[in-house]
């Protein structure tokens, strides 16, 4: 790559912008930076997509084994570069496991032998041939993860580019992934760049960073835990995610403990507390984890987000009372599939309710149908008031405002300043407050010089904030949030924490669907665990956080992470 600089339509500056660096065989490169930073865009002009398929102005060079991209068209340079997106259902087209892997080397040509010896070798990797007559859509997440990147082998392609690959995965799917690119990776073949911000999962794994800033420029270059303990201040302004583990140890810095390198992971930073020097840490600075994810300008206002547990059991005194939500005997189908069987459940008011729980679980399918998005059987659920399943959408949007996992299924609009705007329209707003109301928002999320930009335009990042706003901007009771930091930058996800915790404490009640458990342990005042469609458990958050057989019993684990503090705390306070 040399010189390039990528400028999306009606975009107002380049992003990446003057990017110049060599991947080399047998290299795993973190592609790290905030959001906007241009990070998938200079993904898609790894594999020719920009400027084949995207519109978008590119000047430099791009050259995979050996073929400039701009000049190649996207199908030959598909065996050189392979590309694995966020969501796998979106490049997953046929019916079988074996089928998937084969549709390449068959497109490509290649000999009936040839695709066969490609496709078992591939799914061996992944640790699928056993599966390879099975629908995908029967795979859980990770699994289907790992399907697409044996599809990205049998291509033969040297570079494997993935972009945020363990995003929507419980910690198992994560695990598998990891483990089928270490594999990929020991053949000394293959070149990986990775666009990650679960940095807890890759640290073993990379071999290489390179750090985008806000402007889409290369900032460093170099070996991971070097540019982290070297730059871990400019990192932090910048507003990228750090290892948990980095940032609970800054955090302790700052209130006296002492490291003679800073941890990278929490085996390293359990052993950096047994070591340290100062015991002067309080309670509060050993229970503050990977969350305290705020920059220098951030980490000054006065209030940032972060909550104490005793923050939490005050809050219950005054959010005590009838539930504002409730599920009695909630089952959905789906086709011909139970997916919920029989869920009873009641929400409190001013709650912060998170619910989790492994790929498959179901929950997505109960924040939906408490939402009404997928109407469940009437007399089922109440939602202040209402019944889901007959009430009508205005009705519903009145009441409780929602946030899908993919941002572009909820937009209509032609620019971000009019998604944002059509809901207080739609309430005939007067067009003044309209225009305060919205700008407020844009500034809040960080958006104002995308006011006019088409929401498809934006990057993954800005999408999810956007679609954050189009439902905060009409003030619900309810706000409910499939997989909301998604997608999102440190600095832009400690915002949005910030923001929930400012709703939550003007009265609005608010539930998440999320596989971040050290996000949960932080933020979360209840949290109910799926297992297989029912209720595990549900409870006070930090009730369940005493007994980590609830979270294992259902397919789940606290982060390691957790457990570091938890015993630090302990031993220090």
């Amino acid at each position: 790559m040399r010189d390039l600089s990528i400028t999306h339509a009606d975009a107002a500056r380049p992003s990446p912008d003057d990017v110049t660096f060599d991947i080399r065989p047998g290299e795993v490169v973190l592609l790290l930076g905030p959001s906007g930073s241009g990070k998938s865009t200079l993904t898609l002009a790894l594999n020719g997509l920009i400027p084949h398929a995207v519109p978008a102005t590119m000047t430099g060079s791009v050259e995979a084994g050996g073929l400039d991209t701009a000049d190649t068209p996207t199908a030959s340079l598909s065996t050189h570069v392979a590309m694995v997106f966020q969501d796998p259902d979106a490049q997953i087209v046929t019916g079988t496991v074996y089928d998937e892997v084969a549709f390449g080397p068959e497109n490509l040509l290649l000999p009936l032998a040839e695709v066969r010896t490609r496709t078992e070798d591939a799914l061996r990797r992944v640790a699928l041939w056993e599966r390879r007559d099975e629908n995908p859509d029967r795979l859980s997440g990770g699994g289907r993860q790992r399907l697409a990147i044996a599809c990205a082998l049998a291509m033969g392609s040297l570079l494997i580019v993935l972009d945020e690959p363990t995003a929507n995965l419980d910690p198992q799917g994560i695990d598998d992934v990891y483990a089928a690119l270490t594999d990929v990776v020991a053949a000394g073949d293959r070149a990986i760049l990775l666009v990650e911000h679960n940095l807890d999962a890759a640290m073993g794994f990379l071999t290489r960073t390179i750090v985008l800033d806000r402007a889409g420029r290369v900032a460093f270059d170099g070996p991971p835990a070097e540019i982290i303990r070297t730059h871990a201040a400019d990192l932090v302004a910048m507003g990228v995610w750090l290892p948990g583990a980095t940032l609970a140890a800054l955090r302790m810095q700052d209130s006296g403990t002492h490291f003679a390198e800073l941890p990278l992971t929490p085996d390293e930073l359990a052993a950096a507390l047994a070591a340290a020097t100062s015991h002067h840490v309080s309670t509060r600075s050993a229970r503050s984890t990977a969350e305290e994810r705020n920059d220098e300008s951030t980490r000054s206002t006065p209030d940032d987000g972060s909550r104490s547990l005793s923050d939490e059991r005050s809050d219950e005194t005054k959010r005590s009372g009838t539930p504002i939500i409730t599920a009695r005997g909630l089952t959905v189908r789906r086709h011909r599939t139970e997916i919920l069987h029989g869920i009873d459940l009641d929400i409190a008011p001013g709650s912060l309710t998170a619910i989790v729980g492994t790929n498959g679980a179901g929950k997505t399918t109960l924040l939906q149908s408490l939402a009404g998005v997928v109407p469940p059987p009437k007399r089922q659920v109440t939602v202040d008031g209402i019944d889901p399943g007959s009430a009508s959408p205005r009705e519903l949007a009145n009441r409780i405002g929602f946030v899908f996992q993919n941002p572009e299924h909820q937009f209509i609009a032609h620019t971000v300043f009019d998604e944002l705007a059509h809901g207080l329209r739609l309430r005939h707003t007067p067009d003044a407050e309209i225009t305060e109301r919205v700008d407020a928002m844009l500034t809040r999320f960080g958006l104002e010089a995308k006011a006019e930009v088409h929401p498809f335009l934006l990057s993954g990042g800005e999408k999810r904030r956007l679609s954050v706003g189009t439902a905060l901007i009409t003030r619900p009771r309810v706000l409910a949030l499939d997989e909301p930091t998604f997608g999102q930058d440190r600095a832009r996800a400690s915002e949005l924490l910030a923001l929930l915790h400012d709703l939550r404490d003007e009265g609005t009640t608010i539930l998440i669907v999320t596989h971040d458990l050290q996000l949960v342990a932080e933020h979360a005042s209840h949290t109910v665990i799926l297992a297989d469609g029912r209720v595990h458990a549900a409870d006070r958050t930090e009730s369940l956080l005493r007994d980590e057989t609830v979270f294992v019993e259902a397919g789940l684990r606290l982060p390691a992470l957790q457990r570091v503090l938890a015993a630090a705390g302990r031993a220090i306070a």
